[in-house]
This record gives structure tokens, sequence and C-alpha cells, in this order.
């Protein structure tokens, strides 16, 4: 009997929705949550994931909308299960990236963008290697200790911590597949480059879904 002949149309593949799992990482002062703010006010379509916290709800907060505001033992309880793609204890409260709400961004057919720690998107990169991992920088460490100092937020022994970090974390750029300057006075065309990426990879011949 002979073989049938099955004949994939492109077409069909080519037009369906390719949702990316993005992840924007880098050191602290190159401008992460800059870049996602102007990708807002660009009205880029992608989907904000709403992050699980254990800290109290504030007035004018929502839950379910600015965070899924849980309990520790019900993190804790996430944490078991394995529902959560990375987490990590900020200022002395636990957030974390619930799956769900990964899957539900992709199920919907947009892009789904993680701004996260350089850890985090280690973390990430193991559980999901289909993910796209974007490395931000200052245009040279001089400028990214420079913008740290200026946010004069941190006592001088939390800042000589975090600018150290952010040294450290510097030499694991080639974990990651893409790097993005953010130059002072230069934040659009950071965010050009940014979206020309995202394009690219929807563009690969071997663009695989996201699994989880």
């Amino acid at each position: 009997m002979p073989e049938t002949d099955v004949t994939i149309d492109p077409y069909e593949t080519l037009h369906a929705p390719r949702p990316l799992l993005v992840i924007l990482s880098g050191p602290s002062g190159v401008g992460k949550d800059a870049v996602m703010a102007q990708m807002r006010e660009l009205n880029v379509p992608f989907y904000q994931v709403v992050t699980a916290a254990t800290r109290a709800q504030r007035p004018g907060e929502i839950d379910g909308q600015d965070y899924h505001f849980v309990s520790i033992e019900r993190f804790a309880g996430m944490i078991e299960k394995k529902e959560l793609l990375e987490h990590a204890v900020v200022y002395g409260d636990y957030k974390g990236i619930p799956k769900f709400e990964v899957r539900k961004g992709l199920e919907s057919g947009l892009d789904v963008v993680l701004r996260v720690d350089v850890q985090g998107a280690a973390t990430i990169r193991s559980l999901v290697p289909q993910a796209v991992a974007i490395f931000l920088i200052a245009s040279s460490e001089e400028e990214m200790v420079v913008r740290l100092r200026g946010r004069k937020t941190e006592d001088p022994g939390m800042l000589a911590m975090r600018i150290a970090t952010a040294r450290e974390e510097l030499r694991r750029l080639d974990e990651f597949d893409y790097v993005v300057v953010n130059r002072d006075g230069c934040l659009g065309e950071a965010v050009l480059q940014v979206l020309a990426i995202m394009t690219a990879e929807r563009c690969r011949v071997d663009w695989e879904p996201v699994e989880l």
C-alpha cells in the first residue's frame, strides 16, 4: 500500500497566533521598569501578569488586578505544588509569578512579558527553554552605578550591596539570548530594539509554543 503524502499547509501555521514568553532582565539601574512603562504607554499589545504577593493589600488596590493577595500559608502551598514559575523575598514579603497567569496570557494569543531579576530569569529559563531572554544594560558600568546612586533611596550600606550585586549580575550576560543597551536619554531606542527582537522571534521558522 503506497504511503500517504501528507502535505502541511505553511499558511495555516504562519497565520496562527505565535505568542511569546519574554523575559526582560538585567541588573538594578538599567531601566527595566522604564522599558515596561514605555511599552504600555505605546499601547504595545502584551499580557501583564498579575503577581502573587503575601504583603497586605493597600487602600485602592484591587485583588486580582494589582496583585493576587494571598496568605503566607497559601504562598507556601503554591511553592510545594509547583504553581509558581519563580518566587523571591522582596522587602520581607514573598512575591511570585503564578503559572496560571502565564497560561492565561499565552492562551489569549498575546505575548507575555516578565520583568524579573537575573536569578529569576535563570529559574524561568530552566523551566521554560522556549522563553526569549533579553538582558538590559546601561551603556557602561559607570553609568549604571551613577543611576543607582542617583536614586538616593537607600542607606550607604544597602547601596554598596546593590552595586556589588549588579556587577556580579553583569557577568551572567552570556546566559541570555539578546542584549539591549539602554543609554541615557535613549529609552525609546531601547524599547524599539526590544520590540524588534519580539517581532523577529515570532518570525522564526523553528518557533515553538511555550509549554507549562
